[in-house]
């Protein structure tokens, strides 16, 4: 069984993103690699109207393949000197021929690498010998809801495709499923007892502004999880809540400005060149009910000293500060537009796109 450890990035992991946000570098960039996606998920942000700032969807982009694929995903990587790169989607394994050539270049690089797939298709084998790779697979709760939501990713095809492989599991906690007692207890005990499994993150449901729908939580919800979800981390290793990040989900960041995980990165959709702004969830996120579980896990991370009354958050704001002043000064500044809190509608390099 894999060692426990604790939720969020270690204080030497975040001097090294203080190092690199002052050279000019974004610790973290996300890339929806394909517009793409046999899944119609209820509630999925990635193909909501208001995803890419209401002028087009993803589904409307130009997305890319092949050559063009590896090489524009590999330019932007290097354009942003990231660190941590997430290729999501779409369903990023509907382009599994590239993503077998883009991560192990990106492995060789040093770069830290996470596909989140909701595995409706096989997971290559050979992307477990990588280093610095992790797989996550997303799972909406139980059979009962799981299955009605993401057919055909249903957890027969899910458990075969991950069948010898080692993967992270990802649930995203709706309304739904805090109604039977019980629910989330069942789920941990499914999944920690897994062996392909090695972690489980759990985000609560973020809604944007002014969402009513059947996946929002209540604030009585939210109050129940957040003392819950401590307990069952106690109860099963694998599932990674600790209390103070449980207390986060209560009390997230009020506004993109004050989100450290939406200042250290930066997000791409299908085109390579659209942002995804302010934030992964792009929109106008609801702020105040943001239940991202690495949202939570690194506003935490602000608080822990590091010598004296310095804290982790002020040499964070001291070091997106002097990257942003000194990025103003070079041709083809690549800071993000929340830094300056000015949005991005300037498309970025001009790749040859390819239409379907």
């Amino acid at each position: 069984m894999p060692t426990k450890s604790r939720p969020g990035i270690s204080v030497g992991e975040m001097l090294s993103a203080w190092w690199n946000i002052l050279s000019g570098s974004v610790p973290m960039l996300s890339i929806e690699i394909t517009r793409e996606c046999p899944l119609r998920c209820p509630g999925c942000y990635a193909y909501g109207e208001t995803h890419l700032g209401g002028g087009q969807t993803l589904r409307e982009l130009s997305d890319y393949r092949g050559d063009a694929l590896v090489e524009g995903v590999l330019k932007v990587v290097e354009k942003h000197k990231a660190l941590h790169v997430s290729l999501v989607g779409g369903e990023p394994l509907i382009r599994h021929r590239e993503l077998s050539r883009i991560l192990p270049e990106l492995s060789a690089r040093g770069r830290f690498v996470l596909v989140v797939t909701s595995a409706v298709i096989p997971i290559p084998q050979e992307w477990m010998k990588l280093p610095r790779l992790r797989v996550a697979v997303s799972v909406d709760g139980l059979p009962e809801h799981h299955n009605v939501r993401r057919e055909p990713a249903t957890y027969e095809r899910i458990l075969n495709n991950i069948e010898g492989r080692q993967v992270n599991i990802h649930c995203t906690i709706t309304h739904p499923m805090v109604q039977r007692s019980g629910y989330l207890q069942e789920f941990m005990a499914f999944w920690d007892a897994r062996p392909e499994v090695n972690r489980i993150w759990v985000s609560l449901y973020s809604p944007q502004a002014g969402e009513e729908s059947a996946e929002r939580l209540t604030a009585e919800d939210r109050g129940r999880l957040a003392q819950e979800l401590p307990e069952l981390s106690a109860q099963y290793p694998k599932l990674l809540m600790s209390p103070s990040m449980a207390r986060t989900l209560l009390s997230p960041p009020a506004n993109p400005q004050e989100c450290l995980f939406s200042k250290m990165s930066t997000n791409y959709s299908a085109d390579l060149r659209t942002r995804v702004e302010p934030c992964i969830f792009g929109g106008t996120p609801d702020c105040s009910q943001c239940g991202c579980a690495v949202t939570a896990g690194m506003h935490q991370l602000k608080n822990v000293q590091l010598l004296g009354p310095l804290k982790a958050g002020h040499l964070v704001r001291a070091s997106i500060a002097i990257g942003s002043a000194a990025n103003r000064l070079r041709a083809g500044s690549v800071m993000p537009a929340r830094w300056n809190g000015l949005p991005s509608s300037q498309p970025e390099s001009p790749l040859v796109q390819i239409d379907s």
